[in-house]
């Protein structure tokens, strides 16, 4: 469904100003690889805050601490 909105975007921004429905598309690329290490960075940080939080409730889960579901 999103693809579909996005297209429709794209279809009425032809439309209007075909130079930045092409410059758009032409940039989309280079965007989605100069985010890649920002994701990569966002999964490290997040893994790092999980191994923190598992080590600090390793002694709780080891008495026998079951969270409420």
């Amino acid at each position: 469904m999103k693809v579909l909105i996005f297209f429709v975007a794209w279809c009425i921004l032809f439309i209007l100003c075909w130079p930045l429905a092409l410059l758009a598309l032409v940039l989309a690329p280079l965007v989605w690889l100069v985010s890649l290490p920002v994701r990569l960075i966002f999964i490290c940080v997040h893994a790092a805050f999980a191994l923190v939080r598992s080590v600090l409730l390793l002694p709780a889960r080891l008495l026998g601490y079951r969270p409420a579901k």
